[in-house]
């Protein structure tokens, strides 16, 4: 946790309570009847915690109350600073977003606005919300039980290390300047990960048509009709069940909770492991005991799940011994015929497919029957074993490639801190000897404050 003094500071530098350099304004208290999710004449937008996404405002979601709901200090400004008052989340409260532009609308309760002095440069003070030790020092003070909740009194326990006014300027014009591009340079590398996942399935689909082994078949001249199958004539049409034991998942007993059923000894899977999985199931959360198994079924390893119900064609390779409900299909290959993984593959390329066969029902799902009468082109297993070899590779490629990601979007997200931080230290723009003291532009604020009949409580209602 940083705490400044000022002997740590530059000269012409002080620090203040953040409550002394900004409003605090609360936000709209309405009725659930009197929201709705539409715009009407007559009604104000309001943001609320979930339109605060990475330091800028989304405004999208938002629910509409009457204009009497809100009060004339209660309608955002440009500079105001939007903050999250309340949340379940220690990552959530603090965080906060500034109107950059005006907008007629206001925000809900558990948001508030800090409105900075006209003394201060607001976009100074966003930025300063916008660093690590805000964020850590809002983490001390918001930590509750169940909620955690940040309160006006706080901000009076906040310390901003403020600079003199035109230094304050020259910093956010900095901080513009640079952050803007490093969000250019973030954005293009968090696109990455999407374009890695269209090269994934992109593999496998060349994979399963048999683009990706092409140079090990002796070419010959086809005709039209077979160059419309794609695959040469040593690829052959057959059923999955032809290939092997496919069988669903047995989870009998009721109800489910029974406590009975778990322990620790025998794994359990569920649909939403097999599509959170990245393809292998190498672990599991949830364990039947000895009581539990006796009313399911132990599939062994190197089983391929796929899902039948809810998330239709979801698969990953069974890396463990493992029960699993009904609503997952175990395919046990016979290893003469095939190689597990590329029929893995062929239902990853063919999810889609496999989706529009499920009835139009509100639980979606597809019985083993239609899973038993699907029918695929597999070449000889020689050719499978190659594919897979070479799709693995690939995808060992695509892997690393996220991992370099991963650690540039760490660095990224480093470098912003690192950037606020140099700023608050006085270290981003060189000062200014001639500039007025920061000590004198908050014994003004001071003034002014002390001078100012603070306003009545009570609500007038807005004017649009």
């Amino acid at each position: 946790m940083v705490r400044w003094t000022v002997s740590e500071l530059p000269g012409g530098w002080c620090t203040s309570a953040l409550s002394g350099l900004a409003d605090t304004v609360r936000g709209v208290t309405y009725n659930k009847l009197q929201a709705q999710s539409t715009a009407e004449e007559g009604l104000l937008p309001i943001l609320r915690a979930n339109n605060i996404n990475s330091g800028k405002l989304v405004f999208d979601d938002l629910v509409f109350v009457p204009e009497d709901c809100v009060s004339r200090t209660q309608v955002l400004l440009a500079g105001d600073i939007v903050v999250a008052m309340s949340s379940g989340s220690r990552s959530v409260v603090g965080k906060s977003a500034q109107v950059e532009a005006p907008w007629p609308g206001s925000f809900g309760a558990f948001c508030g606005v800090l409105r900075a002095s006209q003394e201060i440069d607001a976009r100074y003070l966003y930025y300063f919300t916008q660093s690590r030790a805000y964020r850590d020092r809002v983490s001390e003070l918001a930590a509750g039980v169940n909620i955690n909740n940040l309160k006006p009194g706080h901000f009076e326990k906040i310390s901003v290390p403020l600079a003199p006014l035109a230094e304050q300027k020259r910093i956010a014009q900095k901080l513009d300047a640079l952050l803007a591009q490093v969000d250019t340079l973030k954005a293009r590398i968090d696109a990455i990960p999407a374009l890695l996942k269209r090269f994934r399935k992109s593999v496998v689909h060349s994979a399963v048509i048999g683009r990706l082994s092409a140079d090990l078949r002796v070419p010959i001249e086809k005709s039209e009709e077979q160059e419309q199958l794609g695959p040469l004539e040593s690829w052959r049409e057959v059923t999955l069940a032809s290939l092997g034991e496919l069988s669903r998942g047995k989870s009998k007993h009721r109800p489910r909770n029974d406590s009975r059923l778990y322990g620790s000894e025998y794994p359990f899977i569920q649909t939403g492991d097999v599509a959170n999985s990245g393809g292998a199931l190498t672990s599991s959360k949830v364990f039947y005991s000895e009581f539990g198994l006796k009313q399911s079924r132990l599939f062994p390893s190197g089983t391929l799940c796929i899902t039948i119900a809810a998330n239709i064609a979801d698969t990953a390779m069974l890396a463990i011994d493992a029960c699993f409900p009904d609503s997952v299909v175990g395919f046990i290959p016979n290893k003469d015929d095939c190689v597990t993984q590329f029929i893995k593959y062929v239902i990853d390329d063919n999810k889609e497919s496999l989706e529009a066969l499920a009835p139009a029902t509100a639980q979606k799902n597809i019985n083993l029957k239609v899973l038993n009468q699907v029918k695929l082109r597999i070449p000889p297993i020689k050719e499978q074993t190659e594919i897979v070899r070479h799709v693995e590779q690939l995808f060992a490629y695509a892997d690393q490639l996220e991992a370099k990601v991963a650690a540039a979007q760490q660095r990224i997200d480093a470098l912003t801190q690192s950037l606020l931080a140099k700023a608050f230290r006085g270290e981003l723009v060189p000062q200014d000897p001639s500039d007025e003291p920061a000590s004198v532009l908050l014994d003004r604020i001071r003034a002014q404050r002390a001078a100012t009949p603070k306003p009545k409580r009570g609500r007038k209602a807005a004017t649009s």
